[in-house]
């Protein structure tokens, strides 16, 4: 086992430890909604913040393979943890491709020695925040929605459009800077606890320092990656979410679930429909994992490049990612929805939280539809195009 492998394994057991110590109470914080401080404060207390971010700024140098698996491991149990653990990974590198080569040895030195847990205020779709330009940078005012990772966090990422020329500018600022707001006024039936509500900003001020250097990465490929990693983090938050539901079902059906009175069997393990059932949920899981897992590892080959990587060299790895994501989220609603038929009615007494599996993963489909992603990949599979860089694409 080389080196490499065995620092893997090191990170991969903390990933494990946490993910059983979110489950013991992840149903009732489900239902409760809000911030998860104490767990929070665990993944701060575990070293995975600075997982991603190179060496040569005091972080752990990992792929982000390395950094998927764990969002994966964290989402069999609480895929709340795992969205604000892997956008913080999302907001952390945006310095790496977006801006200049200080700000990228700016962030990542400070997030490694503060420790920073990032968020995110970002939501390209939402034009609400306006910036004014100054001779100090610029001035924000507005509310931005879906801010995920917002509460309790210590950076935020950051966008607005400019109030004369509406260019989108994105920025990296303390949480805690005069002026913002961060409301805990997440309503959605899924994801709970990620803290997606909604960011106000009363004339914050923004530095020029603080703005990233888009303009001179745009010519770039690699500055246009963000699907490729929000998808890759989505498409792991699915396929973990699909190995949790899988593994409670499995454990319910073995101890608690009757067989049907005209099943001719004495324990419903054996009854012969849920046999088939298990399954197939297995079959297309597996298909799934391996898939994301095949993904991860381009993405790996993706950022090893940098500013190397080449237009046909990106597209390529979008229809990558654009399939794993599909596929994972197709297979997460059918066997999250699924595991009800497994179990049994009785199993949909709220104290199970079951349906956490199926609502988390539903809220995370629709806010980037998977039409869309297969339409990419058709087109590409049909006319040989590939994805031309865009929000989500």
């Amino acid at each position: 086992m080389g080196k490499e492998t065995q620092a893997a394994d090191i990170y991969l057991r903390k990933a494990e430890e946490l993910a059983a110590e979110f489950a013991k109470d992840a149903v009732e914080r489900d239902k409760a909604g809000g911030t998860p401080k104490r767990q929070r404060d665990l993944i701060r207390e575990s070293g995975l913040l600075k997982l991603i971010i190179p060496s040569q700024y005091g972080g752990d140098n990992q792929p982000w393979s390395v950094a998927l698996r764990i969002v994966r491991e964290l989402a069999k149990s609480d895929a709340s943890l795992a969205h604000v653990l892997g956008y913080h990974y999302f907001m952390v590198v945006q310095a790496h491709y977006k801006g200049s080569l200080e700000q990228q040895r700016f962030y990542y030195r400070e997030t490694v020695r503060n420790n920073w847990f990032w968020g995110n205020s970002s939501n390209p779709l939402d034009r609400n925040v306006i910036g004014r330009k100054t001779a100090e940078g610029a001035v924000l005012s507005g509310r931005k929605g879906f801010s995920s990772g917002s509460t309790d966090s210590d950076m935020l990422l950051v966008s607005w459009n400019d109030d004369k020329t509406g260019e989108f500018l994105v920025g990296a600022i303390p949480s805690s800077r005069d002026g913002i707001r961060i409301h805990e006024d997440w309503d959605s039936f899924g994801q709970r606890q990620t803290g997606s509500g909604t960011v106000s900003f009363e004339q914050v001020q923004v530095a020029e320092a603080e703005i990233l250097d888009v303009e001179s990465r745009r010519p770039f490929a690699f500055s246009t990656i963000d699907p490729i990693l929000s998808q890759s983090i989505l498409a792991n938050i699915f396929a973990g979410s699909a190995e949790g539901a899988l593994a409670e079902a499995k454990q319910y059906t073995l101890t608690q679930s009757r067989p049907w009175i005209s099943s001719n069997v004495d324990k419903a393990s054996l009854d012969p429909y849920i046999l088939q059932q298990y399954g197939e949920f297995w079959t297309d899981l597996k298909a799934a994992v391996l898939l994301v897992e095949q993904a991860a590892l381009e993405l790996d080959e993706l950022w090893a490049k940098e500013f190397a990587l080449t237009e046909a060299e990106r597209g390529e790895a979008a229809v990558t990612v654009a399939t794993a994501n599909a596929f994972a989220a197709k297979t997460a609603l059918a066997i999250t929805g699924g595991i009800l038929e497994v179990t049994g009615a009785r199993s949909t007494a709220s104290r199970y939280g079951f349906d956490r599996f199926w609502r988390n993963v539903r809220t995370h489909t629709l806010h980037n539809p998977t039409v869309y992603k297969l339409r990419n990949v058709g087109d590409w599979v049909l006319n040989d195009e590939i994805p031309k860089p865009s929000l989500y694409s």
